[in-house]
């Protein structure tokens, strides 16, 4: 039998995306989903980033789950392939954002956006803007709520899941630029020096593509649609699973996991089988008698009421 790695991850919370106190975490169920295919035994933990290099660094942990690349720079340590995408956007309630395509169509405006982006290098360089600085998720769409930010700018996961309370409560939806501002992605990053990290990071790579191909993915995202290429053709293919994806499912919701683009020919895979039109893909959809339960947002309803108030 071969040998069984153990490793310590660790991350800074993020809202919807890393926690550690039973609020929805997609990357924590991401990443120990795709562990638990390998023959890797994996704690992960929650930590403030003031503490998270500094624990890399000196071994306290063996490297982030959730690592995102913005500009800085992180030594010694191998990182894996973006097992999810993260596409930054300016979001806003008036629709005129639709037409902002680059950072520079923010000039001179007054834009809220979290630390956790605003303290990195890519966003330091911006210096034509007029950033509002925010320690949470909450706080930063509290900004657009209050009308002291007329733009935000967030993930695209984020801004869906938001979009998601105001429809349930009757309210206008947000609208968001016309193109990602930054495209960045979640990575593992282990340190150069834990034994057999590169063996680990390659299986981790393995298992994070069989479950996208499988549409696991889609299950622990809570996402109808994916889009991939899965057969290295070139043309990204849509990826579902009966658990979440529906015949009504819009093929236009479709989440990117690469930069390739559809066509005529791109595939539709379901449960991992694939099928070579949306007509035949909904033949296996249509199979399905349980009904999808009316989607809820993994934001907090009743933390973000007070929101929906002002809005």
């Amino acid at each position: 039998m071969s040998q069984t790695n153990s490793l310590t991850l660790a991350a800074t919370p993020f809202e919807t995306y890393v926690n550690d106190d039973g609020e929805p975490a997609r990357i924590n169920e991401l990443v120990l989903a795709a562990f638990s295919q390998t023959e890797t035994d994996v704690k992960v933990k929650v930590m403030r980033q003031a503490f998270l290099g500094s624990s890399v660094r000196s071994g306290k942990v063996d490297g982030e789950y959730a690592y995102v690349d913005m500009g800085q720079s992180l030594g010694n340590v191998l990182t894996s392939e973006v097992f999810l995408p993260l596409y930054l956007y300016a979001a806003s309630k008036d629709a005129d954002v639709e037409n902002i395509k680059i950072f520079q169509h923010l000039k001179r405006n007054r834009v809220a956006v979290e630390n956790r982006f605003a303290n990195t290098p890519n966003f330091r360089l911006l210096k034509d803007i007029k950033w509002s600085r925010n320690p949470s998720t909450f706080d930063a769409f509290r900004q657009l709520a209050d009308d002291r930010a007329p733009y935000l700018v967030t993930s695209e996961l984020l801004i869906r899941e938001f979009n998601t309370l105001l429809a349930n409560d009757s309210e206008e939806t947000l609208h968001f630029s016309s193109q990602p501002l930054i495209k960045s992605g979640f990575q593992l990053a282990i340190r150069d020096d834990v034994a057999n990290a590169k063996e680990i990071i390659a299986k981790f790579n393995a298992a994070i593509s069989a479950m996208q191909k499988s549409g696991e993915y889609n299950t622990l995202l809570g996402i109808s649609w994916l889009r991939k290429d899965i057969n290295d053709d070139g043309i990204a293919d849509y990826v579902g699973h009966t658990d979440i994806t529906r015949e009504t499912s819009l093929l236009k919701t479709a989440y990117r996991l690469d930069n390739t683009p559809t066509s005529d020919k791109s595939l539709f895979v379901i449960n991992g089988e694939t099928f070579s039109s949306k007509a035949l893909a909904d033949e296996k959809l249509s199979s399905v008698s349980a009904e999808v339960e009316e989607r809820i947002s993994l934001l907090d309803a009743t933390t973000y009421e007070t929101l929906l108030q002002r809005w």
